[in-house]
C-alpha cells in the first residue's frame, strides 16, 4: 500500500484515468473527490466489506 501526504487542493492521478483530490469541507473535515471513468466502480470501504462478507457467507 502506498501512503501519501496531501493537503486540501492537492491530488493524485492513478493510471492517467483516475484523479483523487483532497478537499476540505466547511466543517473542516477532509474529503476525497474522485474523478474516474463511469466503468470504474467506486465503493466506500465499509460498504465493500459488508458486501464481501455477505458474498462470503452465501458461498459457504
Amino acid at each position: 500500500m502506498l501512503v501519501l501526504g496531501r493537503k486540501p487542493g492537492e491530488y493524485v492521478v492513478i493510471d492517467d484515468k483516475i484523479i483523487v483530490k483532497v478537499v476540505k469541507s466547511e466543517a473542516g473535515d477532509l474529503r476525497l473527490a474522485i474523478d474516474a471513468p463511469k466503468d470504474v466502480p467506486i465503493v466506500r470501504g465499509e460498504v465493500y466489506e459488508r458486501n464481501k462478507n455477505i458474498i462470503d457467507k452465501t458461498d459457504k
